[in-house]
């Protein structure tokens, strides 16, 4: 090569230098590519065993609970518990993959920390359903299972989460309720209690006789095998209606047996007030004539018949007096 004119001897030198530099390159990226297919491999291999490993924790989490006198018939508190565990350990496992591909957690965690009040802004709404979540499994006004009545919407409760409610309505509708919804608004747990009180509203004609009224109705809700008979069925006149003496019946039964209990007894009453004779008046509608006595028809028409011309007899006549409000 020491023959070769000194032009061509550099030409060839730059070349050499170039490959060698070439080579040391794809040496490194061949490097670099290997150690990223590692760790990917290894990051995809730890994301799987973070799947399975929130799965096992539910579990075990699930049956760890369940040996707990507390939480053994709390099924809330035991679906709950295992959602956070299982969220837990996915963030953990997402964070471990993040580092295994070379990003800096730390500077992730600063990011969001300085980009948290925008979020928290943004989210508002659902951080204020977890916080809310939060607050009913602490105070637990209803459970799984509970019949609720929550702004209306009257269900049973299926399940309780970080988000929502999700309720049942007696037709088997679904219903889903935001938790922040649930914990500002009224909360009726309507089998909360272990038993429940009925009260039935009926109205009595004024010229019947009130203390048979009473005995009829009292008696009717004793007769009923699902009535308890502490605190015994009362009942009594609570108000002086327009048409009617309205009298209340209270009876008293356990919370499952309440909505078919409640319709028993209704009809009990109203069969037990017309054994005795009482009367339950209903509205009646009548027509009040004016102009000439010749013209005037009964006030009431007990019989609708058909005339050949294909009116009935409650419908206006030539004779039949006709009320016009813009004449006063």
């Amino acid at each position: 090569m020491s023959s070769l004119p000194l032009p061509l001897t550099n030409v060839v030198a730059a070349g050499q230098k170039a490959a060698a530099v070439d080579a040391a390159m794809i040496t490194k990226l061949t490097d670099m590519a290997g150690d990223f297919a590692i760790n990917l491999a290894v990051a995809l291999l730890i994301l799987v065993v973070t799947v399975f490993a929130s799965r096992w924790a539910s579990r075990l989490t699930r049956r760890a609970l369940s040996k707990v006198r507390g939480f053994r018939h709390d099924p809330t508190v035991l679906s709950f518990a295992v959602q956070v565990v299982r969220v837990l350990v996915l963030i953990i496992g997402f964070i471990a993959v993040l580092q295994r591909l070379g990003v800096q957690t730390t500077s992730i965690i600063a990011v969001l920390g300085a980009a948290s009040l925008a979020v928290g802004l943004a989210l508002q709404g659902t951080l204020s359903n977890v916080a809310a979540g939060v607050m009913l499994l602490i105070l637990r006004p209803y459970r799984v299972g509970d019949l609720i009545d929550v702004g209306g919407r009257v269900g049973k409760v299926q399940r309780l989460d970080l988000f929502m409610t999700q309720m049942s309505d007696a037709n088997n509708v679904k219903i889903v309720v935001p938790n922040s919804k649930v914990f500002g608004d009224t909360i009726m747990n309507l089998s909360g209690q272990k038993t429940r009180r009925m009260e039935l509203k009926i109205g009595v004609g004024y010229g019947d006789n009130l203390n048979t009224a009473r005995q009829a109705l009292v008696g009717a809700a004793s007769a009923h095998g699902k009535i308890l008979p502490d605190p015994a069925p009362w009942a009594g006149v609570t108000a002086l209606l327009d048409s009617s003496v309205e009298m209340t019946l209270q009876a008293w039964t356990k919370s499952e047996d309440y909505w078919q209990t409640r319709a028993d007894v209704l009809q009990a009453a109203k069969e037990a007030l017309d054994a005795a004779g009482v009367e339950i008046p209903f509205p009646h509608q009548v027509a009040v004539p004016y102009g000439d006595a010749e013209d005037v028809l009964p006030v009431v028409r007990v019989l609708k018949e058909t005339d050949e011309d294909g009116r009935t007899s409650s419908d206006p006549s030539p004779g039949d007096a006709h009320v016009d409000s813009s004449e006063g």
